[in-house]
C-alpha cells in the first residue's frame, strides 16, 4: 500500500475523505428528528450506519487500490452477469420502498443492485473496448454492443420502476462511449447511426402515442409538472420541492446554523437522502452551497485530469466513466431539488444517505486511484525507455 499510496492523487483523496465527514455530519443534523418522529429508532440511526457503509466502502477500496486493474479483465464478464440476474430477481424477491421496487431487504441493510449495475458497467465498457481496440477490430457493430447491453439493463431498472437510475446508466453509458478513441476518429459515422436509431424510436413513440398507450406512468407523467412547485403545495408534485426551496431560501447567506433547520421536522419526508442539499443550505447558508458545488468541481477536475492522462484505454475509460456517473448524480440532483427539471430521486454523491450507492461510489473513487497509481508506473517505464 505504501508504493501505491506516492503515486495516488492526494487533492482527490483529501477531497473524498472532506466529502465523506462532512456527509457524515449533515446526515446526523438532517435525519436527526425524522428517527425519532417518522421511523422511531434512535437519532444517531441513520448516522450509524452511514459510518458503516463508508468503512465498508474503504475496505473495498483499500483492496482495489492494491489490485492490478488488468486482474478484473477476468472477472468482470461474471460480475455484470450476476448484477443482471440480481435485478431480475428484484420482480420476485425484491421489496418495495419509495414507490420502487429496488431493494434486496437483508434484515439489518437493504442492497440496491442498481448501484452495482453502474459501477459494473464502467469497468465492463474500459476492458470491452480495449479489447477491440487491442484487436484492431473494426466496424461500428461491435462497439454498438456494450450500448444494446446498458438499453437492456436500463429498461430492467425502468421497470422497477426507477427512472432516475435508468436514465443515469443511459446516459453515462453514451458519454463513455463517445470517449472511446475508435469512436472519435468515426465520430461523422456514429451521428449518422445515431439519426437513423432516433428516427426509428421517434416512429415507434409516435405509434405507441396513437395508440393511446404510454412508456411512462402516471406517477412519472406527473413529475413533468415540476416548474412553479409552491403553486401545488397542497399536492404530491408541489409539497416536497416546495419545501425544499423554502429551506434554502430560509438560509439567508449563513444559514440558521447547524442543527437548527426547520423544514428537516418532518416538512421534508427525504431531508437525509434525496433533498440534503436544501437542509445544508438552510443550516450553513448559501455560502456553504456555493463551496460544495465548488468542492465537486474540484473532485471532477482531479478525476477527469487522471482519465486524460491513462497510460492505456482502460484506464482512461474508467476514469471519465467516474467523472460522468458522480457528474450525472450531482447534476440531476441538484437541479431537480431547485425545481429546474423533474425531481428523479437521485442522491447526492457523498452527502445523500444510503448503502449501496455510498459503498459503490468509494470504491469506483479507490478504482480510479489505482489507474492514476499505474498510469504513473507505465509512463515512468515508457520515460525511461525513451532515454
Amino acid at each position: 500500500m505504501g508504493k501505491a499510496f506516492k503515486k495516488i492523487d492526494k487533492v482527490l483523496l483529501v477531497v473524498t475523505i472532506i466529502f465523506c465527514l462532512f456527509g457524515l455530519l449533515m446526515i446526523f443534523s438532517a435525519s436527526s428528528v425524522s428517527t425519532v418522529l417518522r421511523y422511531r429508532v434512535p437519532e444517531y440511526y441513520f448516522f450509524t450506519r452511514q459510518v458503516i457503509f463508508i468503512i465498508a466502502g474503504c475496505i473495498a477500496g483499500f483492496i482495489l487500490v492494491k489490485v492490478p486493474v488488468e486482474w478484473y479483465r477476468i472477472l468482470i464478464v461474471p460480475y455484470l452477469l450476476l448484477i443482471i440476474v440480481l435485478l431480475f430477481g428484484l420482480y420476485i424477491y425484491g421489496s418495495v420502498k419509495g414507490n420502487a421496487q429496488s431493494w434486496y431487504d437483508l434484515g439489518m441493510f437493504s442492497i440496491q443492485p442498481t448501484e452495482f449495475a453502474k459501477t459494473a458497467i464502467i469497468v465492463f465498457y474500459a476492458f470491452f473496448y480495449e479489447g477491440l481496440e487491442r484487436n484492431k477490430i473494426k466496424g461500428l457493430f461491435w462497439y454498438f454492443i456494450p450500448l444494446i447491453i446498458s438499453f437492456a439493463i436500463a429498461y430492467v431498472v425502468y421497470k422497477q420502476p426507477d427512472m432516475g437510475s435508468a436514465l443515469i446508466i443511459l446516459a453515462m453509458s453514451f458519454l463513455i462511449f463517445i470517449n472511446v478513441p475508435y469512436i472519435k476518429k468515426n465520430f461523422l459515422d456514429v451521428v449518422r447511426v445515431f439519426s437513423i436509431l432516433v428516427f426509428i424510436g421517434s416512429i415507434g413513440l409516435l405509434v405507441l402515442t396513437l395508440s393511446g398507450k404510454s412508456l411512462l406512468t402516471k406517477g412519472q407523467m406527473d413529475r413533468f409538472n415540476f416548474a412553479n412547485p409552491c403553486d401545488r403545495y397542497t399536492e404530491k408534485t408541489g409539497y416536497q420541492v416546495c419545501n425544499g426551496l423554502i429551506a434554502m431560501s430560509s438560509g439567508g447567506l449563513t444559514g440558521v446554523g447547524l442543527n437548527n433547520s426547520t423544514q428537516k421536522r418532518l416538512y421534508l419526508p427525504e431531508s437525509h437522502t434525496d433533498f440534503i442539499f436544501p437542509i445544508i443550505v438552510e443550516e450553513l447558508g448559501l455560502v456553504a452551497g456555493v463551496l460544495v458545488i465548488l468542492m465537486y468541481l474540484v473532485l471532477l477536475f482531479r478525476i477527469r485530469n487522471i482519465a486524460k492522462r491513462g497510460e492505456n484505454i482502460h484506464c482512461g475509460l474508467i476514469g471519465y466513466g467516474a467523472y460522468w456517473y458522480i457528474s450525472l448524480h450531482v447534476v440531476i440532483n441538484i437541479l431537480g431539488v431547485l425545481a429546474l427539471i423533474p425531481l428523479t430521486g437521485v442522491p447526492l454523491p457523498f452527502l445523500s444517505y444510503g448503502g449501496s450507492f455510498t459503498m459503490n461510489l468509494i470504491a469506483i473513487l479507490f478504482l480510479v486511484q489505482r489507474c492514476c497509481v499505474e498510469s504513473k508506473t507505465l509512463k515512468l517505464r515508457r520515460e525511461i525507455k525513451e532515454l
